[in-house]
């Protein structure tokens, strides 16, 4: 095998390890409080840019249900890990892993995950104080 192969391989096995999003990104002072979530007994961390916008990584360690909610800023969010079920006008959309989806802003959501979830969601503005 040569060494591109080679290279290739780790970081393939490297990937499948991944449980847990990087120490970096769970740092405590970017925790998100439960009075910002709409999903109980998740855990997740944020960051804003310059421009007000925000990321946050959720991960779900049981099956959860979040409330139905809108924003006044879009959102988008790509499945890492597990399924996450978005819920628009009483239909829903399985979301898995590599998968996006889009929210336009004042759109009524809600969503379920699966033990194991892990997001990484984008908002156009200010979602977590």
């Amino acid at each position: 095998m040569n060494e591109k192969a080679n290279r290739y391989n780790y970081q393939e096995l490297y990937a499948r390890k991944m449980q847990e999003f990087p120490e970096f990104m769970r740092r405590p002072a970017n925790r998100i409080g439960k009075a910002s979530q709409h999903t109980d007994g998740i855990e997740g961390y944020f960051f804003t840019g310059a421009d007000g916008s925000q990321m946050a990584f959720w991960t779900s360690y049981h099956d959860r249900e979040s409330n139905e909610h809108t924003h006044d800023y879009d959102e988008y969010f790509v499945v890492v890990q597990g399924v996450y079920t978005v819920i628009i006008d009483g239909k829903e959309k399985h979301v898995g892993v590599g998968q996006e989806y889009y929210i336009p802003k004042g759109t009524p959501h809600s969503g379920r995950s699966v033990a194991g979830t892990r997001t990484i969601h984008c908002f156009g503005g200010k979602r977590i104080p």
